[in-house]
């Protein structure tokens, strides 16, 4: 069975995958449980280094902790199970986490305040606000409709000429209220028009198809000026 945890290890951290030496503080726990689940779930290999070096859990106090972690400091809790192993007389524990695909945990961050994480990489990082409201909107379960104003069609000549934009460079890209970009760019992701991707200091926008925008433009050139802005260009039910 030793060789199961070494192919894990092999693997080294990653989208689903965290190494703990030691579990010390439950809230930071917490925040990876949560992250694990508000994603594509993962475990926790627990004993072993980030080097990937076998520590082994030292006392049954840090299995408890990571029950305390779930039950006091997620918040809805997270639902976990755990399985021990024994290398070479080290006690490695591993604890499994399932993806939630109904609702989002939160925990708590460096200032008590509790948060929603996601897992980007081997890394936990807060969700913007953008992405709070696309999760909103989906559990609404809504149509969503769209006018291809002005404004949007400056985003999408943007992102197939440059690829890629963030909040602040739409702003001054379209000389909106911020309110307004977000929900443009909330509805473009709902639609699969854009995609999101999260690192430690931004988030990025992205186009999802390569040939949206001659599809749009082929459209718009078939209707009279009178016409625009081309309403409900999409539509999701």
């Amino acid at each position: 069975m030793s060789g199961y945890i070494q192919e894990l290890i092999k693997e080294g951290e990653h989208q689903q995958q965290d190494f703990k030496f030691e579990i010390s503080d439950s809230k930071k726990i917490a925040r990876s449980l949560v992250a694990f689940a508000n994603t594509d779930g993962g475990r926790l290999l627990v004993g072993v280094k980030d080097n990937g070096a076998l520590a082994g859990v030292r006392s049954d106090e840090e299995i408890h902790m990571v029950e305390a972690a779930a039950q006091l400091y997620c918040q809805p809790e997270v639902l976990f199970t755990t399985k021990e192993w024994n290398i070479n007389g080290k006690l490695i524990l591993e604890v499994i986490v399932p993806r939630n695909r109904k609702e989002k945990h939160k925990a708590p961050d460096k200032n008590n305040s509790y948060k929603i994480y996601v897992r980007v990489g081997d890394q936990n990082l807060l969700a913007t606000p953008i992405m709070l409201k696309v999760w909103k909107k989906e559990k609404q379960k809504l149509p969503v409709k769209i006018s291809i104003t002005e404004t949007e069609m400056q985003l999408l000549r943007y992102l197939n000429l440059h690829q890629t934009i963030n909040l602040e460079e739409f702003l001054q890209l379209s000389s909106i209220k911020k309110r307004r970009a977000e929900a443009i760019l909330v509805d473009f992701i709902l639609l699969g028009i854009i995609s999101i991707e999260l690192t430690e200091k931004e988030a990025r926008f992205y186009l999802t198809e390569t040939d949206f925008m001659e599809r749009i433009s082929s459209f718009s050139e078939q209707l009279p000026k009178s016409d625009y802005p081309i309403s409900n260009y999409y539509l999701r039910s």
